[in-house]
């Protein structure tokens, strides 16, 4: 299982990511400063290391320069709000290995992650590829859905609604949680989107396939 630092000092942006990843199979913890940051990486065997620059007690940049200075090779995903070509350019220049701006989708940094782990020398446990709830089944690669006989294309939102219910069955979901996992941290928690979107599902999967648990959220029955 890898093991995943998230170098993060806003709370809500490390644990909605954190949630993510561990929804994912990965083992995570989170580094509020650089002090941590430096510590956590150097002594805790992590596979991959995802970098807010603006850390308090230290710039990302320095942190990862001084990492890459005494030798430590750890995978580097930059995930900052500093979207001007010249900070990529530094922080690849500095050693990054990948680098993503804020405000950002959770499925673009889960495909990212993995890429990165790939190409490390950390072997990366085989993912199930085809995801199977009672009679139906959900293939990850070509975003189809099949039900009985019948197959089915989604749009990139709604696989991934699918896929969480999917990785969830029977398990209630919050719409909190949906919004999360579907959506981003940045999305209005207000927003009656979730409820949208799982009416798109009902009427491709079934009426029947996802309940609704009042006052709760949903809870995916196949």
């Amino acid at each position: 299982m890898n093991r995943i630092l998230i170098a993060e000092d806003e709370p809500r942006i490390a644990a909605f990511i954190e949630k993510g990843l561990r929804s994912h199979g990965f083992t995570t913890s989170i580094a509020k400063d650089a002090q941590s940051t430096m510590d956590m990486s150097f002594n805790s065997g992590f596979d991959l290391l995802i970098l807010d620059l603006g850390l308090p007690g230290k710039d990302g940049l320095e942190i990862l320069e001084e990492l890459r200075g005494q030798g430590e090779r750890l995978p580097v995903i930059i995930l900052t709000a500093r979207d001007d070509i010249q900070d990529k350019v530094a922080g690849f220049e500095a050693g990054a290995d990948d680098y993503l701006t804020k405000p950002f989708r959770f499925e673009e940094l889960l495909v990212r992650v993995k890429a990165r782990l790939r190409n490390s020398t950390v072997s990366q446990p085989q993912e199930e590829m085809v995801l199977k709830f009672g009679n139906m089944t959900l293939d990850l690669r070509s975003r189809k859905v099949k039900l009985g006989r019948e197959t089915i294309e989604l749009p990139a939102r709604e696989f991934t609604l699918a896929e969480t219910f999917f990785r969830h069955p029977g398990q209630v979901l919050s719409r909190e949680q949906l919004l999360d996992r579907v959506w981003g941290y940045d999305y209005d928690p207000g927003s009656n989107i979730v409820d949208v979107y799982v009416g798109y599902l009902r009427k491709k999967l079934g009426s029947n396939s996802i309940e609704t648990v009042r006052g709760m959220g949903y809870r995916f029955r196949g």
